[in-house]
């Protein structure tokens, strides 16, 4: 017999009726109960959603053993949803559904979204470090480093080098490093004209999100953030924008009322 603790897995598995096990099982089945009557009982859910989450995964890159490691949810069982099983536990579906690789999860070659990183060489340029300069130490030309910046979708191994850049270089000023002034002032107007963040303006949990925008001021998204970008000199961003139209609307509704 396995040595596991007493509850209901033991009782379930390895039969046993001590007091503690068969009070796991009677409170198991109370909650089944209970959700019955209440007409939210569910044992299984459609297996598609987490199969197709599978295959996106596996298309990014990551083998069955890593997702394994990400979701808690054993080898075995992301096969039988990969070959077709149409019912699964919806503790298993909702393992499946967010999981979320972090970058070095990826395989080098896998291709990602390539938000995080044009967002780091943005940020970079905004504080001031010159193109060839991060060219150079990405050890790409110029014109690479520009094709870089448009591009939708990377491979991980670009990403990760740019994010380690990135982490290296955020907090440093770059005439420390020899950079140019000249071109330090070229970078931060390319920047500028552009409306690119600096790093200033992210979070780095929120930097490789593509759902999110920087926060410019520190209460971007509202009135007041708005205000703080006209007395900073810098353009409004979107959620500012949208934030003070949202205000005068309501100011105009609540004096026509």
């Amino acid at each position: 017999m396995v040595d596991r603790p007493h509850g209901f897995t033991r009782y379930v598995t390895d039969g046993c009726r001590c007091y503690t096990c068969a009070w796991a099982r009677h409170q198991y089945q109370v909650r089944i109960d209970t959700l019955k009557a209440a007409g939210r009982w569910q044992p299984y859910v459609d297996a598609a959603p987490a199969r197709t989450h599978l295959q996106q995964l596996r298309a990014q890159g990551l083998g069955l053993r890593r997702i394994q490691d990400i979701s808690s949810v054993d080898r075995a069982s992301l096969q039988k949803i990969l070959h077709g099983r149409p019912k699964i536990r919806p503790a298993t579906a909702r393992a499946i559904l967010r999981t979320r690789p972090a970058l070095d999860d990826y395989a080098p070659a896998a291709v990602i979204d390539a938000t995080g990183t044009t967002r780091r060489l943005q940020a970079l340029i905004a504080a001031g470090w010159p193109y060839a300069y991060l060219a150079d130490r990405l050890g790409r030309t110029r014109a690479n480093l520009s094709s870089l910046l448009r591009r939708a979708r990377v491979q991980a191994y670009t990403a990760r080098a740019v994010r380690d850049l990135y982490d290296e270089l955020w907090l440093t000023d770059p005439a420390t490093r020899g950079a140019d002034p000249e071109a330090m002032s070229r970078a931060r107007a390319c920047a500028a004209s552009n409306s690119w963040a600096p790093p200033g303006a992210w979070d780095e949990d929120e930097i490789d999100n593509p759902e999110t925008a920087p926060d410019w001021t520190g209460s971007c998204g509202t009135p007041p953030g708005y205000w703080a970008h006209l007395r900073m000199g810098t353009a409004t961003c979107p959620p500012c924008r949208a934030a003070i139209a949202t205000h005068k609307a309501e100011r105009k509704t609540a004096a026509a009322a």
